[in-house]
C-alpha cells in the first residue's frame, strides 16, 4: 500500500482488511523496549517483524513516539520491511509529544502535525504514509475536547498525497462525528477488549459507517489481567489461552475490528497469530457478554 500520492485510491481501509486472518495485525509498540530500553536485541526484534508479515500480517501499527533510549519502532520495521510489501498497511500516530527520556508531556499543536507525520517519513523511508491517526487525550477519559482544528491539519496533508486514510484515537462518539464532518475517517483506535466492553457501542457504530476499529489494549496492556471464569471456560473449550481467546472474540465479535497485539518475544507472536485460526462461535460470545450492573 506505499504507492505514489497519484495512486491513491478511494477504497477503504476497511474493505482492504476484511477476513478474520487479514484482520489480525501487529502492534509495534514493545519493538524498542517499553520506556526504560530494549527488551529484546535488535537483531531479534526485527526477526519478529518479519515473521510477523510472514505469518499473515498485514495490518502494522507503529508510530514515531516509540522508542526507548536506544531504539526506535519505525528503524526496527524499516530494517526489517523496507520496500514493504504492497499489501501490508503501515498505520501510525501522532499527537503525543515526548521527552527525550519519555516522558509524555503535551499533544501537539496543529502547526505541529506536519513535522511530526514528516519526521513518520523519515522513519519508515515512505513518500506517504497508508493510515495516520491523530492521538488525543494521551490515555486519559475520551471525550470533553474539540479536535476540529488538529484533524483539519491532517486532513490538509491527506489533501497533498502524504497521507492515504486519516484515523481518530482515543475519542468519543461526539469527537468521531467531529472528524467525520471535516474529511472521511478511515479506523477509529480507542480501548476495547473481551473484558473490557465499554466502548461496544462505537464498536457497531464502526461497523456500520464502513470504518475500522483498532483496540488498544485488546490484551490488558500489562494493566489489566485477562482474568474471568467466562474466559477460561472458553479457552478451556478451544484448548487455548486467555490471550488467544480475547484475540478471537474481538475478530468474531465485529467486522470492523482489527486486533494489533504487539510482542517483541517470537514465541509469543507465533501464539498471537494462531489466534486466527480459533473461531469463536455464539454460545461463546453469549458466555463473554459483559456482566450488567
Amino acid at each position: 500500500m506505499h504507492s505514489s500520492p497519484a495512486a491513491f485510491s478511494s477504497s477503504s481501509l476497511f474493505s482492504h482488511l476484511s477476513s478474520p486472518a487479514d484482520r489480525l495485525g501487529f502492534g509495534a509498540m514493545q519493538l524498542p523496549g517499553r520506556w526504560a530500553g530494549p527488551a529484546v536485541a535488535r537483531a531479534t526484534a526485527v526477526a519478529v517483524a518479519r515473521r510477523a508479515v510472514e505469518l499473515g500480517v498485514r495490518h502494522i501499527d507503529t508510530a514515531a513516539f516509540y522508542f526507548s533510549a536506544t531504539e526506535r519502532a519505525n528503524d526496527i520495521l524499516r530494517e526489517a520491511l523496507h520496500p514493504y510489501p504492497a499489501d501490508v498497511t503501515i498505520a501510525t500516530k501522532v499527537g503525543p509529544l515526548r521527552t527525550a527520556t519519555g516522558e509524555m508531556y503535551a499533544e501537539a499543536r496543529p502547526e505541529q502535525l506536519r513535522g511530526l507525520v514528516e519526521e513518520n517519513l523519515r522513519q519508515l523511508g515512505v513518500d506517504a504514509l497508508d493510515l495516520v491517526y491523530l492521538r488525543v487525550g494521551r490515555l486519559k477519559a475520551v471525550g470533553g475536547v474539540p479536535l476540529g482544528e488538529r484533524f483539519a491539519a491532517l486532513a490538509a496533508l491527506r489533501e497533498e498525497g502524504l497521507v492515504r486514510w486519516l484515523g481518530v484515537s482515543n475519542v468519543s462518539a461526539e469527537q468521531l462525528a467531529e472528524a467525520r464532518a471535516i474529511a472521511p475517517v478511515a479506523a477509529v483506535q480507542n480501548r476495547f477488549g473481551v473484558l473490557d466492553q465499554a466502548d461496544g457501542a462505537l464498536v457497531d457504530e464502526c461497523a456500520g459507517a464502513g470504518i475500522a476499529y483498532m483496540p488498544f489494549f485488546a490484551l490488558g496492556g500489562g494493566h489489566t489481567a485477562l482474568e474471568s471464569g467466562n474466559l477460561r471456560t472458553v479457552a478451556e473449550r478451544h484448548g487455548a489461552t486467555a490471550h488467544q481467546i480475547a484475540l478471537a472474540w474481538g475478530l468474531a465479535r465485529s467486522p470492523a475490528i482489527i486486533q494489533i497485539p504487539g510482542t517483541s518475544s517470537p514465541a509469543h507472536l507465533e501464539e498471537n497469530m494462531a489466534a486466527a485460526r480459533i473461531t469463536v462461535g455464539e454460545d461463546d460470545l453469549a458466555l463473554l457478554e459483559p456482566v450488567a450492573d
